[in-house]
């Protein structure tokens, strides 16, 4: 069988190395690079873009739709120091996908725990209307002391869901 036929052609100088010399083989359709070193190689390229596309956003002034956007506050000097950006957020997600750098540290939440009882209770721990998680112990109004109306609740639910009907009143013949 030939070569032709198959659409396969051997390289006339043999395997090569990656050009990143992490000892796998490369090829000419990866840029002489091996399959994990060209993929590094595109991500990288991409973030870059979008790292650009974002700055240019910033600097431009121009928004991505969503109306909330980070303050840009900059300080210059009159002898062409760099600009010192500060990065001031008003909504908790910003216009770019990456992660803003800000002087908040996120706060460890604990494991799940009864307000009743403080038992772990992990993904199994029951919502209640009032807004509070318990155990299976604890789950009903009446073994908490639920503050939630459930009567006013049901009233309103029921008031909704069923609108008085009245109809106009007819003339008798």
């Amino acid at each position: 069988m030939d070569h032709d036929e198959t659409g396969c052609q051997a390289h006339p100088e043999g395997p090569i190395l990656c050009v990143n010399n992490c000892g796998f083989f490369g090829s000419v359709a990866t840029m002489n690079m091996c399959s994990k070193c060209y993929k590094d190689a595109i991500l990288k390229q991409e973030q870059a873009k979008l790292a650009a596309s974002s700055f240019d956003n910033i600097v431009n002034g121009s928004s991505c739709g969503s109306g909330k956007e980070p303050i840009v506050v900059g300080s210059v000097d009159v002898q062409a120091n760099p600009v010192e950006p500060k990065v001031m957020n008003n909504a908790p997600e910003a216009c770019g996908s990456g992660p803003v750098e800000s002087g908040e540290l996120k706060v460890k939440q604990g494991p799940n725990r009864c307000t009743a009882c403080k038992k772990r209770v992990g993904l199994t721990g029951f919502n209640c209307r009032c807004g509070d998680l318990f155990c299976t112990v604890h789950r009903y109004s009446d073994k908490h002391n639920c503050p939630f109306d459930y009567r006013t609740a049901a009233k309103d639910a029921i008031a909704k869901a069923n609108p008085v009907v009245k109809a106009e009143k007819l003339d008798k013949i």
